[in-house]
């Protein structure tokens, strides 16, 4: 099967329009259809439901899906392994959810880096469900979530805590007036969502909602506003003066979890990535 149908099948699926996916792919829209029309002859299924602005995965485009993203990935990784051969040198893929690269993995990736001279490390941006499921069919080596996968063939361990405090661009803001000037809230994931429910019941709607750190703290910069933002993130803020920890207002954390499949052949060096995490030092000086 052609890997670039299969790709071109994926952008339409992430795009739900064949010109959008066109201009991704750079290729005109009569070749999507076409390689789309070709893919769906070779399978004998239809893949869409084509209707005026409204394209919907038939059932056998959903069943299909799953499998498309693994061979990709899988003749990414295989090039990429390829190209290494010559240098003897390994590789890890890690992944982390946006949260978890905003608020803690940002920060320590050039520490790995720098302690695995001779691992070749590709670094992406993966929900929970996909990282969980790539991490089962062995196409990811590593994931980095705030929560962790119930999943017996994965091994699963805690590295740190992440102190998740409310601050403010207004400097008068205290616990009276916290979630009434444009609050922002963020989805920290199920353990934030329970303690917020439980502590601030009956205040008005947040002004915001992102699940997202960095989008909250780029619109409360810009904007004004406040949030529940984790102190590593706001530090440099906190110090300049352009936000203000809210001092009165009740604070959380976060525990942050890696998780890799119990029989991954590169579980030593996947032990000493997960060290050096569990090492890294989080100043807040």
């Amino acid at each position: 099967m052609d890997i670039d149908l299969l790709k071109t099948f994926v952008e339409v699926v992430r795009t739900r329009h064949f010109g959008k996916a066109a201009e991704n792919l750079y290729i005109t829209q009569s070749a999507v259809s076409f390689r789309i029309r070709q893919l769906e002859q070779g399978l004998g299924v239809n893949l869409f439901i084509r209707q005026r602005n409204n394209i919907q995965l038939t059932a056998p485009g959903e069943r299909l899906l799953p499998h498309a993203q693994m061979i990709i990935t899988g003749m990414q990784r295989a090039k990429v392994d390829v190209a290494l051969a010559d240098n003897m040198h390994k590789q890890i893929c890690l992944a982390g959810t946006p949260n978890v690269w905003d608020a803690f993995l940002q920060f320590g990736i050039t520490n790995i880096v720098s302690a695995m001279p001779g691992v070749s490390l590709v670094a992406e941006v993966k929900a929970q469900q996909e990282s969980t499921r790539l991490l089962l069919e062995r196409t990811l080596d590593l994931a980095v979530l705030f929560d962790p996968p119930k999943v017996d063939e994965l091994v699963v361990k805690r590295i740190c805590e992440l102190p998740i405090i409310p601050v403010s661009a207004f400097e008068a803001a205290n616990s009276e007036n916290f979630f009434d000037n444009q609050y922002v809230y963020v989805d920290w994931g199920t353990s934030f969502s329970l303690w917020h429910a439980r502590e601030f019941n009956g205040h008005a709607p947040p002004y915001f909602r992102t699940s997202t750190g960095r989008i909250a703290l780029d619109l409360i910069l810009k904007c004004g506003g406040s949030a529940f933002i984790p102190q590593l993130l706001v530090w440099e803020q906190l110090k300049a003066g352009e936000l203000y920890h809210v001092e009165d207002v009740a604070h959380t954390s976060r525990d942050v979890f890696v998780a890799y499949h119990r029989d991954n052949e590169q579980t030593p060096l996947l032990e000493k990535l997960v060290n050096l995490l569990m090492e890294l030092k989080i100043s807040y000086k």
